[in-house]
């Protein structure tokens, strides 16, 4: 498969005029609801030529297969991480090399720095990685931009305050010592499943980064350094200027102390038990590669297996080396210019779900070939082996869908929920097949249920505080625990599934209501933030009864108000994870816009002036070619650590909202 380009899709042909057709049993519960079934009024008849416009976008975007990508952004880290590697390998190209400069320094910012979401702050490890990264391309250090990136560092600290992932690429080439960074031992995979800190307490995401990384970490290897980086440290003489200690009596101090004991312990660790160790790490690596030679199907934990395999003798003709290269070009996106980016991820069946909703809901016929394409290939994308999830649910029959294209080990409760719902949505050819299919998705989901009532993205109960708490996972989330958001898709899904009064939806609900922040609004743990939480939560309550009345409602529907931009949409900064002073603040977007409609039409409001002005916002910025322009980034990977552009956003979720807005709300119970 090669990744694609967001630019204009061109012509749509006979397509476009086919989104317009209208689902009349939809139309019929608008009209009979008081939504959609007065005369058309002028607002409304632009959100349907706006609605008709995206939707032709969308299908003339749609893969021969049946399913959509659009490409995920997140920040030149992965870019500089896949030079960093190809140079520790010995396999970096002067083409490659190129194509990522082009890219890496379009994103620099005038200060030097490199910011890790569009028009975020300068980010100290971003640009140190990326600033290396030039070098390897050739870029002086007396170069202006280079010159401007170095300064910027050592204001910010130097090598010595960037996080610990950077500080072990650098570590590769001997810019930064191993003995001055936290120890992670292969020994760690001995832990049994109940005692702390075993590596089933980390989330799926970690842990495929982890369990390689404990190889690297013993092995400790220094490829020779192609250049110095004195530049980069604010003193020279002292680049790891010594720290105190934490009080002992916390959390920190602890785990510090730990840190310096497992520095002595690999200095003596027995060699025959390191060996094991490291060969039973070699396994567990390899049983977890995907058909296509990735793992989990993101970047950083196969770039990490990778070095860890060679590290332990696997040389880069052997197949499993071979695919896991072939892998990591795959998340090449080659541009117009010349310039290559790397995704961190590919989203195919979560964008295939999301568009197959969003052209039902803009009133495409449920019978639709488009349609129906789309369920065929999300139908061969079910997963049906047991993964890592069965430790904490053993013997729960598998069922469900991952985020990517191979990704068997770790189907995503969140893809699964909203495959589900686009099932819903589809009249399929072979009903016997899609309800098997539903039947084994639903149960699995169901299973997945954490003790609280809610649920998380991967695992069950991956609840445990202690990894956080560890030197060494000074990058984002490496938890996995129930969130709003995931849990309000599952609880939608689940009534339409005709399961609203079952005994696990309510406690899904109840968990939700708990779960409301004092100004009305839910936190988005995948999407930027509480616009994010909001969208999600509110057309699952209503779909599982709950009346527009409801108080906790009504809050949110306050809240949303409280925060229109005065252009009509809405927007919120990824600085909102960790400054409150941004909650709900931020330029106007596309799909935030969309996703504080979603939520004011599932509580009623389709006649308010807040969704008018909002629809009347996505219909007046929406370009001529039907999508929207969305350089900011709405999508969350760590809440502010890690943050992701989809570029598909942009136009699913402002379709669905239109939709919903000339055709009603989709009716939850037993569909088709």
């Amino acid at each position: 498969m090669t990744a694609t380009t967001d630019g204009s899709a061109g012509a749509v042909g006979p397509r476009a005029a086919a989104a317009s057709t209208t689902n009349e049993s939809r139309r019929g519960t608008a009209a009979a609801s008081g939504t959609g079934g007065s005369a058309p009024s002028g607002l409304d008849e632009a959100a349907a030529r706006a609605a008709e416009r995206a939707a032709g976008h969308l299908l003339a975007r749609q893969d021969p297969e049946g399913w959509w990508k659009g490409d995920l952004e997140t920040n030149v880290t992965m870019d500089a991480e896949d030079l960093l590697l190809r140079q520790f390998l010995g396999i970096l190209d002067a083409d490659t090399t190129h194509a990522a400069a082009l890219h890496i320094r379009r994103e620099q910012r005038e200060d030097g720095a490199w910011t890790t979401f569009y028009g975020g702050p300068g980010d100290l490890s971003a640009t140190v990685e990326a600033y290396v990264a030039l070098r390897l391309a050739g870029d002086p250090p007396e170069a202006p931009h280079m010159a401007r990136a170095s300064a910027w560092v050592r204001a910010a600290g130097g090598i010595a305050s960037a996080r610990v992932f950077t500080r072990i690429w650098l570590a590769l080439f001997g810019w930064w010592r191993w003995e001055d960074l936290p120890e992670l031992p292969p020994e760690l995979l001995f832990l049994p499943k109940w005692f702390p800190l075993n590596i089933y307490d980390f989330g799926c995401w970690a842990r495929q980064t982890i369990v390689p990384l404990t190889v690297v970490s013993a092995k400790r290897p220094v490829r020779p350094a192609p250049f110095p980086l004195d530049e980069l440290h604010t003193d020279p003489d002292l680049p790891a200027p010594p720290r105190p200690l934490a009080p002992a009596t916390g959390w920190d101090g602890l785990f510090q102390r730990l840190d310096k004991a497992l520095h002595v312990y690999h200095r003596v660790a027995p060699r025959a038990l390191r060996r094991t160790a490291m060969n039973q790490a070699a396994r567990w690596i390899i049983e977890r590669q995907e058909n296509d030679g990735c793992w989990g199907g993101i970047q950083p934990p196969a770039v990490y297996s990778v070095i860890a395999l060679h590290l332990l003798g696997y040389d880069l003709q052997h197949p499993v080396m071979r695919a896991g290269l072939a892998s990591l070009d795959r998340f090449a996106v080659w541009r117009e210019d010349g310039s290559r980016m790397i995704e961190a991820c590919q989203s195919p069946v979560w964008d295939t779900c999301l568009a197959t909703i969003a052209l039902a809901d803009a009133g495409l016929d449920p019978d639709h070939p488009a349609l129906v394409k789309a369920v065929d290939w999300m139908l061969d994308e079910e997963i049906t082996r047991t993964g890592d999830w069965a430790v904490r649910r053993p013997g729960l029959p598998p069922g469900g869908w991952a985020f990517e294209f191979h990704n068997d080990n770790y189907p995503d409760i969140d893809d699964t929920a909203e495959v589900l719902l686009a099932f819903r949505r589809v009249r399929h050819p072979d009903p016997a097949r899609l309800e098997a299919a539903v039947a084994r998705g639903a149960r699995w989901t169901l299973g997945m249920q954490s003790r609280g009532g809610a649920w998380g993205a991967f695992d069950a109960d991956n609840t445990s505080a202690l990894p956080n708490k560890l030197p060494f996972c000074d990058f984002g989330e490496v938890i996995d625990p129930p969130s709003a958001d995931v849990t309000a898709h599952v609880v939608e899904m689940l009534a339409f599934e005709g399961l609203a009064d079952d005994p696990r939806t309510r406690r899904g609900v109840e968990w939700l209501l708990a779960a409301q922040e004092p100004n009305g609004a839910w936190f988005g743990r995948w999407g930027v933030n509480h616009v994010y939480g909001t969208g999600s939560v509110l057309p699952a309550l209503t779909a599982a009864g709950l009346p527009v009345s409801h108080p906790a409602i009504r809050r949110s529907v306050r809240w949303l108000g409280s925060v229109q931009n005065e252009d009509g949409g809405w927007g919120e900064d990824l600085r909102s994870y960790h400054d409150e002073g941004w909650i709900g603040r931020g330029a106007s977007t596309a799909s935030q816009t969309a996703w504080a409609l979603l939520a004011l039409l599932a509580a009623g409001e389709r006649d308010s002036e807040p969704v008018r002005r909002g629809v009347a916002w996505l219909a007046e910025t929406q370009r001529e070619d039907g999508t929207w322009d969305e350089p900011y980034f709405t999508g969350t990977g760590f809440p502010w650590d890690f943050s992701i552009n989809y570029h598909l956003y942009r136009l699913v979720f402002p379709l669905t909202a239109l939709g919903r807005y000339v055709h009603g709300e989709p009716s939850p119970g037993k569909a088709r």
